[in-house]
C-alpha cells in the first residue's frame, strides 16, 4: 500500500531535498512499500496530484509538527478533490516524544551545554491546538535539558524569536536555540538570524523522524483492518 509522505512545501531548495532525503530514508526502512512525497503548499506535486497518479489504496502521513490549518483543512481537501476514495489519513508527526528527543540531539549537535538558556522556535499558527502542540513540545524538551523552556515564533504567532532571545539574553550567559522545524527555510532563516550563541538545524531526516513515518503508516494500516 502507497505511503504518501506530505510535507507543507518550501521555495528553499534545500528544505525540498531534506523532504525528499526523509522519503529515501523510510524507503530505506519500508523496500516493499511505494513512498511517495506530496506538499500542501508552496511547492508541486499537491497531494491531490499525487493521489490520482496512485493505483490501488493509500496512507497519507502528514510530516507536519503540529495539527494546525494544513492538517486539519488544506489535506483532506486536496484528498477529497484528488476522487480517491480509499485513503487513509495518520495522525501528524508532533508532538511527538521521539521527535522532541530528535530536537534535542540537534540541540546538543550545535553545541547546547547544561546551564545554557534554552528558546525554542517553532512556525507559529494562528490554530490554538496547533499552538498547544507546540507548548507540549517545549515542556517535552524541558524534561530533556532539566531547564525551562521559551517558545518564540518564526512567523504568524507571537512572542516572535528574535524577541524571546533578546529578552533571554538579558539575564542569562549563554543562550541556545532548538529548532522545532522540519526542513530549511524561509522559517529557519528566520530563526538563524536570531541573536543567541547557539542555532541548531532542523530536525530534517534525522533517523528519528524516519522512523515516526514508519510507525505512523503502520498505525494507518491498522485502523483500516479495524474499521
Amino acid at each position: 500500500m502507497t505511503l504518501v509522505l506530505v510535507a507543507h512545501g518550501t521555495r528553499a531548495e534545500s528544505g525540498a531535498r531534506t523532504t525528499h532525503a526523509l522519503a529515501d530514508e523510510v524507503r530505506a526502512l519500508l523496500p516493499e512499500v511505494p513512498v511517495k512525497v506530496a506538499f500542501a503548499d508552496v511547492r508541486a506535486p499537491d497531494v491531490t496530484t499525487v493521489l490520482r497518479s496512485v493505483r490501488g489504496p493509500a496512507v497519507v502521513v502528514p510530516a507536519f509538527l503540529a495539527s494546525g490549518y494544513h492538517v486539519r483543512v488544506d489535506v483532506p481537501a486536496q484528498i477529497a478533490l484528488s476522487g480517491a476514495t480509499d485513503v487513509s489519513v495518520t495522525q501528524a508527526l508532533g508532538p511527538a516524544p521521539s521527535l522532541v528527543a530528535a530536537m534535542h540531539d540537534r540541540l546538543s549537535e550545535a553545541g547546547w551545554r547544561p546551564g545554557d538558556a534554552v528558546v525554542m522556535a517553532a512556525a507559529g499558527s494562528s490554530d490554538l491546538r496547533a499552538l498547544a502542540d507546540v507548548r507540549r513540545a517545549a515542556t517535552l524538551l524541558s524534561h530533556r535539558t532539566g531547564s525551562i523552556v521559551r517558545i518564540g515564533y518564526a512567523a504568524t504567532a507571537e512572542p516572535r524569536i528574535a524577541d524571546v532571545v533578546a529578552e533571554v539574553r538579558e539575564t542569562a550567559d549563554r543562550v541556545a536555540v532548538a529548532s522545532w522545524l522540519l526542513a530549511p527555510g524561509l522559517f529557519q532563516r528566520a530563526v538563524a538570524g536570531c541573536p543567541a550563541d547557539v542555532v541548531a538545524e532542523p530536525l530534517g531526516d534525522h533517523p528519528r523522524v524516519a522512523d515516526l513515518v514508519v510507525r505512523r503508516y503502520a498505525e494507518g494500516l491498522y485502523y483500516r483492518a479495524v474499521a
